[in-house]
């Protein structure tokens, strides 16, 4: 009964994680640093989509990597709904492989290294979880190769300075791309400061099993 009422906490904190994510990212960061218009390359959502490792990494830590994968899948559920509801059908397809992908390669990680240092685990699980998502998101939304998904964007696709400042041009999505993952990278570090305050007070209730 308590490991069902934990459990249904987290599904209810990655649910509100996903739809706020879904809001924010209509609103770009319209702040300016070192140059970078980070209008251009960011918006608020990059900020609250990586609280979903934490909450994914908080639940395998207790109940293990099937209670996590629930969560996930919960997650996964509406995200794509609501993908379906506020954006295009490629944009839709590309958000919810990438978070499905990025969440269960998180898992994977952490429960391999769960029995190391302690903050190794959420750390690396999150960071190469976020590649991934990254990786995919913005490829099966915006690269050609991926237009059988939808038609391209043409904006994306422009020729553009990398994140607006080097002599360096790329299609617009790239420099999209490398601001997403830099933000994660930065909330995956401050999520570790969550993480070890509540490690001795969510306690594992029970053997971690593999896969």
């Amino acid at each position: 009964m308590l490991k069902t009422r934990y459990t249904l906490a987290y599904v209810a904190l990655m649910t509100l994680v996903v739809v706020a994510s879904n809001f924010l990212v209509q609103f770009p960061l319209k702040v300016e640093v070192a140059g970078i218009n980070l209008a251009d390359i960011l918006t608020w959502g990059a900020f609250s989509y990586p609280v979903a490792f934490l909450i994914t990494d908080l639940t395998n830590r207790q109940f293990g990597p099937q209670a996590a994968r629930k969560v996930v899948l919960a997650g996964f559920v509406v995200g794509v709904t609501l993908s379906f509801f506020t954006a295009a059908p490629r944009i839709a397809i590309a958000s919810g492989s990438a978070y499905l992908a990025g969440q269960l390669l998180d898992i994977a990680v952490f429960n391999r290294l769960r029995r190391q240092a302690w903050w190794r685990a959420p750390l690396l699980g999150s960071l190469i979880g976020s590649a991934l998502d990254t990786v995919m998101f913005f490829s099966l939304s915006f690269a050609p190769f991926f237009v059988f998904l939808g038609p391209n964007e043409p904006f994306a696709l422009e020729a553009a300075p990398i994140l607006g400042v080097f002599a360096a041009e790329a299609p617009r999505w790239i420099s999209w791309a490398i601001g997403d993952f830099a933000v994660k990278m930065i909330v995956g570090l401050i999520m570790l400061l969550p993480y070890g305050a509540l490690m001795n007070v969510l306690r594992p209730m029970q053997p971690a099993r593999a896969g």
